[in-house]
């Protein structure tokens, strides 16, 4: 995608350490100065709300959302609500993993989450600090 897309912004939340990050860019020669490495988030749900004062800042109208298959529909739920709210659209592209989807109750949890979040500006992240 980056390689498709060479002046588009590239922003890694949490996951994969800059250690690891930098050198995948750097080896499909990504110039380091088009990614955005933020690790605040603490689960799924402040993946999104951390990073949305960063996107309003850059302009971000669009964004691709890029995440293991297993993940994504956990990841378009949260999406929809956390960045539609913020009037930023998607589009999702999934990276085929041998994962099993994750359960309907993590994404009912999440979509809970984010609907907090849009109504109190607060994820509830901090009530358990073992949320993915």
């Amino acid at each position: 995608m980056a390689r498709w897309y060479p002046d588009l912004k590239i922003w890694v939340s949490s996951g994969t350490p800059p250690k690891l990050v930098k050198p995948i860019f750097q080896a499909a020669g990504v110039s380091e100065s088009r990614l955005y490495l933020d690790y605040r988030a603490v689960d799924t749900v402040t993946n999104f709300t951390t990073l949305i004062p960063e996107f309003q800042q850059h302009g971000v109208q669009h964004l691709f959302l890029i995440t293991s298959d297993f993940h994504m529909p956990r990841a378009k739920a949260i999406a929809t609500l956390v960045l539609g709210s913020q009037g930023i659209a998607f589009t999702p592209i999934a990276v085929p993993s041998n994962q099993p989807q994750e359960s309907t109750i993590r994404i009912i949890r999440d979509i809970t989450r984010a609907l907090l979040w849009i109504f109190t500006g607060r994820t509830g992240a901090s009530l358990n600090p073992a949320f993915d």
